[in-house]
């Protein structure tokens, strides 16, 4: 279900994608402080092959970077409540194929890494206000998000799913079937574009959680949800009571790949994440991160 792209493509990809990750949020940056920095030495990553080690990253240098290295620590951005990409372990700390990678930006930094763990529709703001150096958090390329802030090469894509009530994935095939029903989608995301914008017909709910949206579509209180391929599969195998619908979106509609956001005019940074995401992406590092993810999320029940 999951195609891991290689890094070559993912400039070209970046502004032609028309929706997922989520629409672009008009927050102020103190929404974002919803949460409490935690802080963990980029040596502490997951166990997934350490990438960058044999990687020489010296030559990248500039003002964002000496700023980085000066203080000692990169600073990121998430919303831990999005496994597998990002989620707490067992033991409250920071997990997910994403933090793995923001570990292996920092180690290719020789810096420590600090995550500030916030509403998602607060990170970008966060980002253009050089409150965190950068956002990793399952970010859609978006052109309308790319007004704002620049967007990494893009490490992984995935399939958008429709999950609905059990007894239900036979019902809703179609477009014509979910005319004037209600589907869900964390508020701020891209899904919540692609509902407005491939499906009008229906009514757009918006959380701030896809668990409890997935509540709210096993109640049936809502018709259903869209979400990313796997979380979606996560949200599905811990809830009996709902279940990937029998619908497709077209590639059109939902070509979406994930990458790190930056704040504009930090050039230096960002071919720096480029070159950890081309290693990792070319290396196979991430996707063995991914399955890893996955795996612990499982355990997890999350």
């Amino acid at each position: 279900m999951k195609k891991f792209l290689a890094a070559m493509m993912s400039a070209v990809l970046a502004l032609s994608l028309a929706a997922c990750g989520g629409a672009t949020s008009s927050s102020t940056p103190a929404s974002a402080p919803a949460s409490q920095p935690a802080s963990a030495p980029a040596s502490q990553a997951a166990s997934a092959p350490d990438s960058t080690a044999a990687v020489d990253y010296s030559a990248y240098t500039g003002a964002t970077i000496d700023a980085i290295k000066a203080k000692g620590k990169l600073v990121l951005g998430t919303e831990a409540q999005y496994a597998p990409f990002e989620f707490l372990d067992a033991n409250a700390n920071f997990a997910g194929c994403d933090i793995w990678l923001a570990h292996q930006i920092a180690d290719a930094l020789g810096v420590e890494l600090e995550v500030m763990d916030m509403a998602f529709d607060g990170i970008i703001p966060a980002v253009k206000s050089s409150q965190v150096d950068l956002g990793i958090a399952g970010f859609t390329v978006d052109e309308d998000r790319a007004k704002e802030i620049d967007f990494s090469e893009v490490y992984q894509q995935d399939q958008q799913l429709l999950i609905v009530q059990k007894g239900n994935e036979d019902v809703y095939t179609s477009k014509e079937a979910l005319k004037g029903k209600t589907l869900g989608a964390q508020r701020g995301t891209v899904q919540s574009k692609l509902i407005q914008n491939a499906l009008p017909d229906c009514t757009l709910f918006e959380l701030d959680k896809w668990p409890a949206l997935a509540l709210e579509v096993a109640g049936g209180k809502i018709d259903g949800l869209v979400v990313d391929g796997a979380v979606g599969e996560g949200l599905v195998a811990n809830n009996d009571g709902i279940v990937v619908a029998n619908f497709e979106f077209s590639k059109e509609e939902a070509n979406f790949g994930k990458a790190a956001v930056l704040k504009q005019g930090t050039d230096d940074l960002k071919e720096l994440v480029n070159a950890v995401i081309t290693q990792v992406v070319a290396d196979g590092s991430f996707e063995a991160a991914y399955e890893e993810a996955v795996a612990q999320a499982k355990t997890l029940g999350i």
